[in-house]
């Protein structure tokens, strides 16, 4: 297939690209490039690629392709609290506008990253499912609540959306991101010796390791159309569903001599959950994630160690909204977020 890979210069989809190559797909990138100097170690091996603004994509960004997968987007809470009305403009209006563009292009197949953070407020201790209802709190999780309600009303016999709802990603990237919770609890332990937990370590969170989600994508986009075809999907696995507090253990045990310092100063988090995954692997035999916490934690601090992770690139080059606000400093987005 010719894949249209949106923000590919991302912390997922710089692991994705090369996982589709292999896989013997054609990879044309897409991306604004608000992070594609957020890299750790080598730079990456870029596929061919469009450098544009997602609200700018035309037809022609689109025709030709066979299939597109849509990560680009703002992504983040805190990032989409700054300025909300930028998150859906982007998240939501022109993710709708893209899906249109490629529909009436011939695309036949649209693979959408959504998020399990649309269960958000879901709470309690049972797995959540596909069907559960949808409790989004925060303008993150209701920018890919609406683009899923969006996308069905475009499916039809020819084109085919799918709603991958990724777990929290981690794991290393060539381009970093140290505001996810295992990336970040790493990168902590090892700078400063304390895995620090700012909230009361109660909140269950599910997490997928970021090749994971790439070997997921790849699977979904050749899978048969009955199998996915207007369908969401959780993407993660159920050994991965911890709390917080678990997390920092497992972090505390890949990280010689750090230790576990839980705060509590943020409180009990609304936004707790655990996820059922097995809907994905009943659609596409064979598929399982490969990657535990723990693995997750030994390759981070490897990578972090290996390539030189300091404080300032920690705290500044690898966090969404840090980034984002030199870049509004800079001049490089809206005038709306440069105001705030």
């Amino acid at each position: 297939m010719r894949v249209l890979l949106t923000g590919h210069q991302g912390y997922l989809g710089t692991v994705m690209a090369p996982v589709l190559a292999a896989a013997g797909h054609e990879v044309v990138g897409l991306d604004a490039g608000l992070f594609a100097d957020c890299v750790l170690g080598p730079a990456p091996a870029d596929p061919p690629g469009y450098r544009v603004d997602l609200r700018d994509v035309t037809a022609e960004h689109v025709a030709g392709v066979d299939a597109v997968i849509h990560l680009a987007a703002l992504s983040n809470d805190p990032l989409g609290s700054l300025a909300p009305e930028l998150t859906y403009d982007i998240n939501h209006h022109a993710s709708v506008r893209l899906a249109r563009l490629a529909r009436d292009a011939g695309v036949r197949r649209f693979l959408y990253a959504s998020t399990c953070s649309v269960y958000g407020a879901a709470g309690g201790d049972e797995l959540v499912g596909e069907d559960a209802p949808l409790r989004p709190v925060t303008p993150y999780a209701e920018s890919k609540v609406r683009v899923e309600d969006d996308l069905r009303a475009l499916a039809d016999g020819d084109f085919s959306p799918v709603y991958l709802r990724n777990a929290t990603a981690f794991g290393f990237s060539p381009r970093l991101r140290a505001d996810i919770v295992l990336n970040n609890l790493v990168g902590h332990a090892l700078l400063s010796g304390e895995v620090l937990v700012l909230s009361d370590g109660t909140p269950w969170r599910p997490l997928v390791h970021a090749e994971d989600i790439a070997r997921a994508f790849t699977a979904a986009l050749t899978a048969p159309r009955e199998a996915v075809h207007d369908r969401a999907f959780n993407i993660g696995s159920e050994s991965n569903n911890v709390t917080v507090a678990e997390i920092a253990g497992q972090v505390a045990e890949a990280v010689e001599g750090s230790k576990v310092v839980i705060t509590g100063e943020t409180g009990a988090d609304p936004r707790s959950y655990r996820v059922d995954f097995s809907r994905f692997r009943a659609a596409v035999p064979g598929f399982d994630c490969a990657w535990s916490v723990k693995r997750g934690a030994l390759e981070l601090a490897d990578a972090y160690r290996a390539h030189g992770l300091g404080r300032e690139g920690f705290e500044r080059r690898f966090t969404r909204l840090a980034v984002l606000r030199a870049s509004a400093e800079a001049g490089a987005v809206d005038d709306t977020l440069r105001r705030r």
